[in-house]
């Protein structure tokens, strides 16, 4: 619990950070420019970290729960495949709704999907390689699903 607990908040952390870099880049502002007229004028960074450490949590324990369906044989690479589904319904499912209803350039869709990519990747590559069920999972039965 304490390893999930630290893992969690290292991810929200890096979620934070990576939202940071990703959407107040010079590259992002240009492209993003777009949705000046709707931006709020400041960030409220006290609900931001929260946000992004209940995300942390959250990712963190979906992950741990999907563990032993996930393909792949080693951590890493259930990570892997771990970030390229959260990917999918988080990323590229809000840019294709995104293109759908809202005049938004191609290249911000793009940019916004790349860098979702990557984001993901190292959220998780870092589930992967430091997070695993606990014993006490195995023995409940919870890593059935392996042997289907």
């Amino acid at each position: 619990m304490t390893r999930y607990c630290l893992v969690s908040v290292i991810s929200g952390i890096l979620f934070g950070a990576m939202d940071g870099l990703i959407n107040a880049n010079p590259v992002a502002q240009r492209l993003y420019a777009i949705y000046q007229p709707i931006a709020k004028s400041s960030v409220n960074a006290p609900a931001g970290i929260g946000i992004d450490l209940a995300y942390g949590f959250i990712l963190a324990a979906i992950f741990l729960r999907f563990y032993p369906s996930l393909p792949g044989y080693t951590g890493i690479l259930k990570g892997l495949s771990y970030s390229v589904l959260v990917w999918f319904l988080r990323v590229v499912m809000s840019a294709l709704s995104s293109w759908m209803m809202f005049t938004v350039p191609v290249q911000a869709l793009i940019y916004g999907i790349l860098a979702g990519f990557v984001e993901m990747l190292v959220l998780g590559m870092l589930y992967g390689l430091t997070l695993k069920p606990s014993k006490i999972r195995h023995l409940t039965g919870l890593s059935a699903a392996k042997n289907i």
